[in-house]
């Protein structure tokens, strides 16, 4: 076939009868594609009666039909069962058993999937299923294919589990005793050795003394190499159920011998089952027996057997640890140095000059050297408790350099899935690894980014906590290069295609607020998640910036960028010109609702909400109508009535004026749930008490973060204030410096008393402007947010503040309305209007120390 370049197209007489010839040979491709449909034949020999019940069906397909109508029929089994068991036991399983003998490799599958379906349904009970099932499942144990065997075993060993003890004994133990004899096949003998495991559990310590550990023994002995490796594999089950004595008088020198095997894999499984055991061994047993074991498998690892080797540095971690209380100081150092080479294990040579053994490197090998080093990474945590966390950055911090910074992605993937368990051992010298945390967000393969970003919140908080600088101003010093480190890891997971990965770390970057500033998350972070809900096309993506974004709103410390937030929320997506942007500012005014107090929302986002009725896509309006219920929730009366007649307007517009039939449907059941709402009142009630105290909390936290903005304006005025003062007495004692001494002196005094009275003026808000600093840094945590440390601006039932000079707190009640007009009276000196009663206090302390009238005040209070 000649190729057709359609770039040196030539319309002559030649060449459109060779484009014909390739087209005709197309066709010739595509006729065997029709011929492959059924025949009408085959068509009705494959019809079914459509009015024959499930059983009479399932009954005629096992024994007049196809086997893939068979094959339905099994795997089907556990729906009849559950319709009808009895006449399935009657008639239907009797005839798959008989199938079943001669059955194909699919149909025996199915079969023991669905055997094991029936049994964990519990369809029947257990009795009736030993008496139904287990012989079938026993007759085709031994099949010829070694994976039918081995899933008709996976479904008798889930069955040994449930089955009584003497059905076991009767059904299985003591068939099991012909069948492990070394005259049997290999495939039996197999059997009979994972079949040990799992009844060495069943019975107690007595009966499988007797009637179990003389065939173990044997087996282990068995001439063929694949008997022993599975045998010794199941010494660790027959340990658990014969318990410590046991074990060590007779399966630990069983164990020894089978760790000299001539097989490699025997000596493997010997190995893995010593230290999945370690427990089990008292520490003579440790010190005598497996630690000379332990080192013999070291040693010949590098040497002559490096078939352990892959399996040595998976265990290797669970190994120290476990021997740890028999190690000399030398036998530690070993074993450290030994994990150290491990962690390296084919990376020596792209630093050497060798390059002839670097290309004669086998795949194999390579591959091998990977899988150890990636085990590495895996027991590096392990490796941490070893030598103890004080000594990391001594003996480990270079390995952890080197495991971090390693060509392979599976290395380092595994580095980042433990990066938070290595953070937490550190604890407070957490600070050496700020490095490589921004190495592995910056990281090349976006599996490594998936993995780290998990448990990023834990470890970010670790890093500016845990560490020694732990202060609100140094917060960001320990980790100088985290902001570019975080921004480019969004712009690499945006611009590919795993928007999963994209969107698990907008969700992620919710934490910020706990690690950076206010300011540095609006100028990197804010507006960027804004642009991702205008741009991206992915919707899972677009809600989780959503929602980061309206965190960053409600920790937002400046008014002014809170307003300027909103605005782009209300314009550009509210009032955008697509459809898909109106219908993300309903998602936003959900996750608003979710993070806000009520008040809020009503404040900014019910009326822009509401103008979404008279929108033109049908979608939109339907989207709105469903969370006008929720809407609905935010409003307070009689705060709020103004807002209500605005809701039942736009309903009552909907319900006359709506065109599109969805649409009036979804209204027409909102105005329903609507009338069943109780709207909630702005006096206590007692049946919305957890929301009400939610509320406060969220409106308490948002009125602290003016009055913090407050606090730091009066604060900047006043340093600038202060430096103003001593810049013009500097410059006056310096052009009266040639006075008299009297007057230098009257002076000094002059200045001193003013210094003195200012700062006695600022006491209060020094001490406001400490809790201001701590807010910035721990409001955000849980554990941070203390109701008592945030005095209330508003409440329904009152206000608690702490009055300057008196050791307690007091709570002032504004129902009584003398005490109301005497703070409306003595207001005028207030930072701001909100804090009347802050103001009261200053100004009482200040000019009615002394009276009766402030004394009686403060008594009755």
């Amino acid at each position: 076939m000649r190729p057709i370049i359609l770039s040196k197209m030539d319309f002559s007489h030649s060449s459109l009868f060779g484009y014909i010839e390739d087209l005709q040979e197309l066709t010739i491709i595509e006729r065997p594609v029709r011929r492959s449909l059924k025949t009408p034949e085959e068509i009705e020999r494959l019809t079914v009666d459509e009015e024959l019940s499930d059983i009479e069906r399932a009954v005629y397909l096992l024994s007049s039909g196809q086997d893939i109508q068979g094959t339905s029929v099994v795997a089907n089994l556990p729906v009849l069962m559950r319709q009808n068991p009895a006449e399935t036991l009657r008639r239907v399983l009797p005839k798959m058993r008989e199938v079943l003998h001669v059955a194909g490799v699919e149909m025996q599958l199915t079969a023991a999937v669905s055997f094991l379906t029936v049994l964990q349904e519990e369809s029947v009970s257990i009795h009736t299923y030993s008496h139904s099932f287990l012989h079938i499942i026993l007759q085709n144990l031994e099949h010829r294919d070694a994976g039918v065997s081995n899933a008709w075993l996976e479904t008798l060993l889930a069955v040994i589990e449930a089955l009584p003890k003497e059905t076991v004994r009767h059904e299985i133990l003591n068939p099991l005793v012909s069948k492990a004899q070394l005259s049997q096949t290999l495939q039996s003998r197999l059997v009979s050795c994972k079949i040990m495991g799992k009844v060495a559990n069943k019975f107690e310590a007595h009966i499988v003394k007797r009637e179990v550990l003389p065939l173990v023994k044997s087996l282990c002995q068995d001439v063929e190499y694949e008997v022993r490796a599975c045998m010794c594999r199941q010494l660790e089950h027959v340990a658990r159920g014969v318990g410590t004595e046991l074990t060590k008088t007779v399966v630990l020198p069983e164990l020894v011998e089978l760790a000299r095997d001539e097989g490699s894999s025997v000596r493997l499984a010997a190995f893995e089952t010593l230290v999945n055991l370690l427990d089990m061994f008292d520490a003579d047993d440790r010190s005598q027996t497996v630690l000379p074991l332990v080192k013999s498998f070291c040693e010949k690892s590098f040497k002559t057997d490096e078939s352990i080797l892959v399996s040595l540095s998976f265990h290797l971690g669970k190994l120290c640890n476990g021997l740890y209380g028999i190690f000399t100081p030398e036998q530690h150092l070993r074993f450290l140095e030994f994990y150290k080479k491990l962690s390296t294990l084919g990376l020596q040579q792209e630093n050497g000059h060798n390059d002839n053994q670097l290309h004669l490197q086998t795949l194999e090998q390579e591959k091998k050297y990977i899988s150890v080093r990636k085990n590495c990474a895996y027991n590096f945590p392990a490796m941490i408790v070893f030598v103890d966390p004080k000594n990391f950055h001594l003996e480990l911090y270079s390995i952890f350099f080197c495991l971090c910074h390693d060509p392979e992605v599976p290395v380092r993937y595994t580095m980042a899935i433990s990066f938070f368990e290595v953070a937490k051992l550190l604890s407070s010298d957490v600070y050496t690894i700020h490095k490589e945390l921004v190495t592995l967000l910056q990281d090349e393969s976006l599996e490594v980014l998936d993995a780290l970003v998990g448990h990023l919140p834990e470890i970010l908080e670790l890093m500016t906590n845990g560490g020694e600088n732990n202060g609100s101003e140094s917060k960001l010093l320990s980790i100088p290069d985290l902001i570019p480190a975080l921004t480019t890891a969004e712009q690499r997971a945006a611009t590919s295609l795993k928007w999963r990965t994209h969107e698990k770390l907008l969700q992620k970057y919710a934490c910020l607020p706990h690690i950076i500033s206010s300011d540095q998350i609006y100028y990197r972070f804010l507006h960027r998640m804004l642009t991702i809900m205008l741009t991206n096309n992915v919707l899972p993506v677009q809600k989780a910036a959503a929602r980061t974004l309206c965190v960053y709103l409600r920790y937002n410390r400046k008014q002014e960028q809170r307003h300027e937030v909103i605005q782009k929320l209300i314009e550009q997506l509210g009032q955008g010109k697509s459809y898909w942007n109106r219908l993300r500012f309903l998602d936003t005014c959900e996750f608003i609702m979710e993070l806000f107090s009520k008040s809020f929302f009503c404040k900014y986002f019910f009326l822009p909400v509401l103008e979404l009725t008279h929108d033109p896509v049908a979608n939109v309006r339907m989207k709105l109508c469903c969370l006008l219920p929720k809407v609905k929730s935010t409003l307070k009366i009689p705060t709020d009535k103004h807002l209500l007649q605005q809701l039942e307007l736009c309903i009552r517009k909907l319900l006359c004026q709506e065109k599109d039939k969805d649409v009036l449907t979804i209204v027409k059941r909102t105005v329903l749930e609507l009338d069943r709402m109780e709207i909630s009142v702005d006096a206590f009630q007692k049946r919305f008490y957890e929301n009400y105290l939610l509320d406060q909390e969220k409106e308490r936290q948002e009125h602290l973060l003016l009055e913090m903005e407050q606090l730091e304006k009066e604060k900047q005025k006043n340093e600038g204030r202060s430096t103003n003062i001593n810049d013009k007495m500097f410059e006056k004692k310096r052009r009266d410096s040639k006075t008299s001494s009297v007057l230098a002196k009257s002076i000094n005094l002059s200045i001193s008393g003013s210094s003195s009275g200012l700062s006695a003026g600022k006491e209060e808000k020094k001490s406001k402007l400490v809790r201001s600093q701590s807010f910035s840094t721990q409001v955000l945590h849980p554990k941070y947010s203390n109701i008592d440390k945030c005095p209330n601006k508003s409440s329904a039932t009152g206000y608690t503040s702490s009055v300057p000079g008196m050791g307690k707190s007091c709570m002032l009640s504004f129902s009584d309305d003398s005490f109301r007009t005497h703070a409306a009276a003595n207001s005028g000196n207030a930072a701001f209007p909100s804090s009347s009663s802050r103001s009261l206090f200053n100004s009482a302390d200040q000019k009615n120390s002394g009276s009766k009238e402030s004394q009686s005040r403060k008594m009755s209070m």
